[in-house]
């Protein structure tokens, strides 16, 4: 009875444990219930967090921790827009996105101007602040988007990248008006906002990447790496801040100067997005419902009136910038949708910029009221903006993103050839595991999450208890590495006369498509480890084979420099390690360089074309001049060589040189030995390719064919 009654229940709770709770259960429950009624999962948050605000059953007050949460949250996403885009295709789209950008900054601050001036009667200062509410927009569409899998599609990256161009325009706007509000503006205010904000961006582009890649290589604690990811996220918010600008830029800079660090395989990619999605981004969306007051309806005409034109122009606006830019790239009507949706819910910026514009206060009237810059019913009026936009455009971008996966998903079904994807690792030494994961991971099909196999062999000689706990422990210790990445494991003990035998058996019984060995750290490669290799595994599997010696992360590779032996093209193999090799450019953000012979360039840049990455192409004839490549790499570079067996198409003597390069030479760096399906290697192949001859293949469309269908499955 004693606690019941020190129990604080009063409204609104006070009772942080109390207030916790709750809004847990709004974001467990809320999304559920209202998906029921087709609405999007980020609109039940907002409306649960109207519901349970201040303004509706006064469950909770919009208090500091709320605006503290919310604060991160808001930064969460404009971080995640940062990580998450493709940067070759952002590079690729960037006129694009300089293009959407300028129509979703003029348009609406002419249109708002317009009507600040000739509908609402508005000075000239306050019209155009109120355009550059218009003008700016949130990204609060993007995770729905992302839930979907279309965040790389064309339409997104050029959203992103306009949403930075038209953001920052917007807020340059805002320190403006602001400025001139206080008789700031002169030739020392802009020298000052211009060399701030380009300090700015230098710190966080160029310094920011050169952090993360010393913390990753030194720090391998999964706590502390997510930790220094939420530090460079505030760290590049408050740099944002101190140069002028609002914290979200500084936030989304600071997700494209990490993207490469943080591959979107990784197993620190997943626990970014789950705890944003889980945690963040939804106390966000709450605290943007608290804001919303339905007694505005109730407080006259002119609070109405200002809401109603309010909405329109800023919805009108956003929809003719995506009509235009469907119309100028030729987009379809769905893409035009995830432009539309991402672009129209107004939220961050336009908060940020009513309430400066609501608290500068210009003078005061005849009866003693402050004249503001932005009056009552322009705060009003924006709040109920950003219901409708949020509204609007979380119904446009979930349809959008929505037809699109589905359109992707029936093109990969008509196309998809029917390999199924299968990767061994083997393992026997815990310090390696880590990163055998990762490679298998980053250079698999995406869509399959089940292909995935490890495996453990023991000696049937020398097999004791302790051989079977440590096997069993090594094999556990795998599985939680590939589950913390989404991915789920086959784990495989098996006992043969020796390691090669076993690893043969498991391929042929299993299906295995693609093996891939480790090496130890501080252990050399030699030509006897390669000959047994060649004379026991490689002889009696053709499967896709890779030998991964790691000295540093993955995710700390700048460059893969790739060796490619010429008529590599001519192997029936070509199309499946190559594939491999662009989902490591894929995955990880870091630049391939090819070195070919042009013939065989030619296929390689054919790809490109199709499916581009960062890669820069190389003419490289003479393999006994192997040795001038040791100029070229660098300490971050990863070295990766295509080899082929012995009498095949593609073989030169002078790959039996490669071990004795590698460990005099490159001996610091990262490398991986490639050893492609090749015919004739083994009584059958484990991928099915309908028998092609090397002549079938050697066609240029063919060769295309099979690289496509490849690619469809990703």
């Amino acid at each position: 009875m004693i606690l019941v009654y020190l129990l604080d229940t009063t409204l609104p709770l006070t009772n942080p444990v109390l207030k916790f709770l709750l809004i847990l259960i709004i974001i467990l429950f809320a999304p559920i219930l209202l998906n029921k009624l087709k609405i999007p999962h980020l609109l039940g948050l907002i409306i649960a967090g109207a519901v349970v605000g201040p303004n509706g059953f006064n469950l909770m007050e919009r208090d500091s921790s709320i605006i503290l949460s919310g604060t991160a949250g808001l930064l969460y996403i404009m971080f995640l827009a940062g990580l998450e885009i493709d940067l070759a295709d952002f590079q690729k789209n960037s006129r694009k996105s300089i293009v959407f950008g300028s129509y979703t900054f003029i348009i609406p601050m002419v249109l708002g101007i317009l009507t600040g001036l000739y509908v609402l009667d508005f000075s000239v200062p306050t019209s155009v602040l109120l355009a550059s509410m218009f003008a700016s927009h949130t990204l609060i569409a993007y995770p729905l988007v992302s839930k979907f899998g279309v965040a790389k599609n064309k339409a997104v990256n050029i959203t992103v990248g306009g949403t930075m161009i038209t953001d920052t325009l917007a807020l340059l706007v805002l320190a403006v008006i602001v400025g001139m509000s206080a008789g700031e503006v002169n030739n020392a205010f802009w020298l000052r906002l211009g060399l701030s904000v380009l300090v700015f961006g230098c710190i966080v582009i160029f310094l920011f990447p050169i952090i993360g890649r010393w913390f990753f290589k030194n720090f391998d604690d999964n706590v502390s790496q997510y930790i220094f990811v939420l530090v460079m996220v505030f760290l590049g918010a408050f740099l944002a801040e101190a140069a002028g600008i609002e914290a979200i830029i500084g936030a989304f800079l600071a997700g494209l100067a990490l993207n490469r660090l943080i591959p979107r395989t990784s197993p620190l990619m997943n626990r970014v997005e789950f705890v944003g999605n889980a945690i963040f981004i939804p106390f966000f969306l709450i605290g943007v419902g608290m804001l919303i007051d339905y007694k505005i309806f109730f407080q006259g005409f002119e609070t109405i009136k200002v809401a109603l034109v309010m909405t329109v122009v800023a919805t009108l606006s956003k929809f003719l910038a995506a009509w235009l830019t469907q119309k100028t790239f030729r987009f379809s009507v769905d893409e035009r949708r995830l432009i539309f949706g991402l672009s129209n819910a107004q939220a961050a910026a336009t908060l940020a910029a009513v309430l400066i514009g609501y608290n500068i206060i210009l003078g005061e009237s005849a009866s003693g009221e402050p004249i503001r810059l932005l009056n009552e019913s322009v705060l009003n009026g924006t709040i109920l903006m950003i219901l409708i936009t949020c509204t609007i455009a979380s119904f446009e971008a979930q349809k959008g993103a929505q037809n699109i996966a589905l359109q992707e998903a029936s093109e990969s079904i008509d196309n998809e050839e029917e390999i199924e994807e299968r990767i061994l690792i083997p393992i026997r030494n815990a310090s390696t595991i880590d990163e055998l994961i990762n490679l298998s991971i980053t250079v698999k099909s995406k869509k399959n999450k089940e292909g995935l196999y490890a495996l453990s062999v023991i000696d049937n000689n020398n097999s004791d208890s302790a051989a079977d706990k440590n096997a069993q422990k090594i094999l556990h210790q795998a599985s939680v590495i590939a589950s913390a990445t989404d991915n789920k494991l086959h784990t495989l003990l098996r006992y043969d006369l020796n390691i090669g035998n076993g690893i043969t058996s498991v391929v042929r019984e299993h299906k295995i498509t693609d093996l891939i060995l480790g090496l130890h750290a501080k252990t050399g490669i030699s030509d006897s480890f390669l000959g047994n290799l060649t004379e026991g595994i490689l002889s009696k599997c053709n499967t896709t084979t890779l030998i991964y010696k790691s000295v540093q992360p993955l995710s700390t590779i700048k460059r893969h420099l790739i060796i490619v032996p010429d008529k590599a093209e001519k192997e029936i193999g070509f199309p499946f390690w190559l594939v491999k090799v662009w989902n490591i450019g894929r995955n990880t953000g870091a630049r391939l360089v090819f070195y070919a012979t042009e013939n065989t360039l030619k296929y390689i840049k054919e790809v490109q074309d199709k499916h581009p990455v960062s890669a820069d192409f190389n003419v490289f004839n003479d393999w006994s001049e192997f040795l001038i490549l040791s100029r070229d790499i660098k300490n971050d570079d990863n070295l990766l060589i295509v080899l082929s067996r012995k009498e095949q198409l593609s073989y030169n003597s002078n790959m039996a040189k490669v071990p004795a390069y590698l460990n005099k030479f490159f001996s610091t760096n990262n490398f991986i030995l490639v050893y492609p399906m090749q015919t004739g290697v083994a009584e059958r192949s484990n991928v099915d390719l309908k028998n092609p001859s090397i002549l079938e293949i050697e066609k240029l469309d063919e060769i295309g064919k099979t690289i496509a269908s490849l690619f469809q499955r990703k």
